[in-house]
């Protein structure tokens, strides 16, 4: 797995490895809440958002502070369901590979 920050080197398939990242790491996060028996009332932020990152990844080039956003809300939709903790931080630190937003 890629883990620095601000790398942009591109696989052998021509996509930027940490597009890669997220989008494998968002696949799981939505597996594994699709699978969660539990219902809990921001689950439905929690799959907008997740399917907002998965076009944005799709999509090649994600703004950094979208993807910052949709984390936040993800993040707070999900709460403490601790048997997503670990998906949740999978797409963390993928989000994290894009680097900080640009200060204004």
């Amino acid at each position: 797995m890629l883990r620095s920050v601000g790398q942009t080197r591109v696989t052998s398939s021509g996509e930027d490895p940490r597009v890669t990242e997220l989008r494998t790491a968002v696949s799981r996060l939505r597996r594994e809440l699709a699978g969660h028996p539990a219902e809990f009332p921001d689950r439905g932020i929690a799959e907008d958002e997740l399917a907002a990152l998965d076009e944005m990844a799709t999509g090649g080039a994600p703004e950094i502070p979208r993807l910052r956003r949709s984390l936040l809300l993800i993040a707070g939709a999900i709460g403490s369901v601790s048997a997503l903790a670990s998906a949740l931080r999978d797409v963390r630190v993928a989000v994290d590979l894009f680097g900080e937003p640009p200060r204004v």
